[in-house]
């Protein structure tokens, strides 16, 4: 898929830059035949059809193309498309200059088929720099890799790459799909996954993502996803489907579209007929016709409002955020009330030590018992104890280990029973143990029914949370929510910490739909609601959130595919990014919607009413199309 993707985007990428140079010597060559038209008729005395026969090479040089498309598009059914109204209008300005008492409008005619190709070539320049805000992300997967065979390597598509292989990375090489580090230390670049452009550290046993490029040393990795499965490929998919999904902006400029066009040109037709059925001049009315078929294209709005939706998901892409579609961008844009998963979310879901509290040893005694009696236990908290105290390799003779279910862990350490555990150990062994003040999971320890004290353990809040909370206060987020499993004074600490408006603990998967569920019952009218969360059992409230929003990076595939928006990193800052990226896409949506229905109208008005000109109605047109283009591109800086 991705040799496709590179080969497709190489293929047109050169076909741009053929037809833009094409294009931009075509309206050169018309524009040096025209100024040459208009010195030649003012210095001779040529007849009428001669001075047509003059401005037609002109004319062809810079429509030709317009005129052709015109003629297939009548040929298919489609007749009121652009280039058909374009030419219409163009050639009935020809033909005006036959009629009698009717001044020759040759130049004008041909001006306003010139100015409409340079309008093209703006749109197809924005489009083109549109499609490489996000085509950087079709380069992030290589076609081949280099696979390990009894001790040699060979070049392999990664088509063929299965699990459990060995690949060899070498330094300025694309990760090409997600693996192991079995061996080696470098620095990869994740600029095209995460936004992020301060390289990280990798070293043998840390987990590497495709799309990254690995920066200096040789990387022996062990192939833990297929290639259709790793993440660059599973990006280049979400990217592939971004534009089917619109947003009701889009959708109300193809329906306006399709009722306006055919108004305004039942219009035209009226305003030529009816005052010269009245006794108007025929050649007057016409003209005033013919501005109005100009006027009628529909461009500015049906290509800058798309252009605009597509340049945010490419701005937004380029910060490591994905947006599945432009309707999603547009949901994050009116988001009033965002409730947020806590573990792995606005916590790092890495247990440490936060506090020793020992009763009648020391606190380093108290860390070293404990330690050992959870040493071989892989739970997350006995991670963390070990962490605390790393210094295992001492005299210390540890036997009988056991673990309670539902109570801790108990062992014989130098022929001394130590308990470690909870509140229902401690009763168990008739230690007199007492709370802590401090939030976290409070590890009890008892020697020999003594009690020795407690340790606090307690979830890392991630570095940005407090920043993610308040900047989408200040976007004016109405109502920040956290939802979370643990208990209630965990979950107070966490949301005092950061500044959450409300909070939930204790809940259950299904408790936390239902939560979402009376938020959003309960939200205003014309907002949105968004869920941020990142774990397998976040994906039902994902897929019931209004916009739902993955931590990618590290999260897990089913939240991944259930949510509406994918940020590559674990940053909950990048949600207000997004938020910002979104609001301020649809400002300039809505900017160019208006002011290019706004320009149409009042040039139409002044048409019927005699006072516009052609050139006007060309500035309704293509000059109204080349500022709401120029204008969409903005998006693109996210």
């Amino acid at each position: 898929m991705a040799h496709e993707h590179n080969h497709n985007h190489e293929h047109h990428h050169h076909e741009e830059e053929n037809e833009t140079r094409g294009n931009l010597i075509r309206i050169a060559v018309a524009t040096v035949l025209l100024i040459a038209a208009v010195i030649i008729e003012k210095n001779t005395n040529l007849a009428t059809w001669q001075l047509l026969l003059v401005y037609l090479v002109p004319y062809l040089v810079a429509g030709w193309d317009t005129l052709k498309e015109a003629a297939e598009s009548l040929a298919h059914g489609e007749a009121l498309d652009e280039n058909f109204l374009m030419s219409v209008a163009t050639i009935g300005a020809l033909a005006i200059g036959f009629l009698p008492e009717a001044a020759t409008q040759f130049p004008e005619a041909v001006f306003v088929m010139l100015f409409f190709q340079v309008g093209e070539l703006f749109e197809g320049i924005a489009e083109g720099r549109s499609r490489k805000s996000i085509a950087h992300l079709m380069d992030i997967c290589p076609d081949t890799a280099n696979l390990e065979r009894d001790g040699e390597l060979a070049v392999v598509p990664c088509e063929e790459l299965k699990v459990g292989d060995m690949i060899v990375i070498r330094p300025g090489e694309k990760v090409p799909v997600d693996g192991l580090v079995e061996e080696g230390t470098s620095s990869v670049d994740t600029v095209a996954l995460t936004g992020e452009s301060v390289p990280r550290k990798i070293e043998a046993g840390d987990e590497i993502l495709s799309g990254c490029v690995n920066l200096s040393g040789v990387l022996r990795v062990k192939v833990a996803k297929e290639f259709g499965e790793s993440t660059a490929s599973r990006i280049l998919e979400l990217v592939e489907h971004a534009s089917e999904h619109k947003s009701r902006s889009e959708n109300f400029i193809t329906r306006f579209a399709r009722v306006y066009t055919p108004i305004v040109v039942a219009a035209a037709v009226l305003l030529a007929v009816v005052p010269t059925l009245l006794g108007g001049t025929f050649s007057t009315w016409l003209y005033r016709a013919l501005m109005f078929l100009v006027v009628s294209c529909p461009c500015a709005l049906v290509l800058s409002v798309p252009l605009a939706f597509f340049g945010g998901i490419g701005g937004a892409s380029r910060k490591g955020i994905l947006v599945k579609g432009s309707n999603y961008l547009e949901a994050l844009s009116r988001m009033e009330t965002v409730v947020f998963d806590k573990t792995g979310t606005l916590t790092e879901g890495v247990f440490e030590v936060v506090a020793v509290h020992p009763e009648i040893i020391e606190e380093k005694e108290l860390l070293h018992l404990a330690a050992h009696v959870e040493r071989f236990s892989t739970h997350p908290i006995a991670a963390s104890l070990r962490a605390a105290y790393p210094e295992e390799n001492d005299d210390c003779v540890i036997e009988d280990v056991h673990e309670l279910s539902g109570k801790g862990i108990e062992a014989m350490v130098n022929g001394h029973k130590v308990c470690v555990g909870n509140p229902s150990m401690m009763e168990m062994v008739g230690a007199e143990w007492h709370d802590c003040e401090k939030a976290g999971t409070i590890i009890h320890v008892s020697q020999d029914g003594t009690y020795l004290g407690h340790i606090v353990i307690s979830d890392r809040i991630k570095a940005d949370a407090a920043e993610a909370v308040t900047a989408l206060k200040e976007l004016g987020v109405e109502k920040t929510v956290m939802l979370t499993g643990d208990h209630e004074a965990v979950g107070k600490a966490v949301a005092d910490e950061i500044g959450i408006d409300e909070w939930h603990a204790g809940l259950m998967p299904a408790d936390k739909v239902s939560r979402v569920e009376a938020l959003l019952a309960a939200k205003p009218s014309g907002s949105t609601l968004a869920f941020v969360g990142d774990g397998i059992n976040d994906a039902p409230v994902l897929a019931r959130a209004d916009t739902g929003i993955a931590m990618g990076a590290l999260g897990s595939d089913a939240a991944i595919e259930a949510a509406d928006v994918v940020l590559m990193d674990d940053k909950p800052s990048k949600v207000a990014v997004a938020a910002g990226i979104a609001r301020r896409t649809l400002r300039i949506a809505r900017e160019n919607t208006w002011f290019s229905i706004g320009i149409k109208i009042l040039v139409l008005i002044l048409a019927a009413f005699g006072i516009a000109t052609m050139w006007m109605a060309v500035f309704a047109d293509v000059g109204v199309t080349v500022l709401a283009v120029l204008n969409a591109m903005r998006a693109l800086r996210a």
